[in-house]
């Protein structure tokens, strides 16, 4: 499977983080967690990373598949 990640850093501490195999944010800090829990409720936000997920990762995923399988 495919794993989408989006974390977020500030004063390199990572705060929150978007999971796509749990499919929400998760807060590692204060901070992080209450903004885990407003995002974690906003079905937009969480709709934004669900179609990150889909146009960047699949999208790339194909296109690296594809040129491994041209070079064997």
């Amino acid at each position: 499977g495919m794993e989408y990640i989006d974390s977020y850093v500030f004063n390199k501490v990572e705060h929150i983080r978007f999971n796509s195999t749990v499919g929400r944010y998760v807060g590692y800090t204060e901070h992080g967690v209450k903004n885990a829990e407003a995002w974690n409720s906003d079905a937009g936000i969480l709709g934004q990373e669900q179609a990150q997920l889909e146009s960047y990762c699949k999208h790339n995923a194909d296109i690296d598949y594809s040129a491994i399988l041209d070079k064997t």
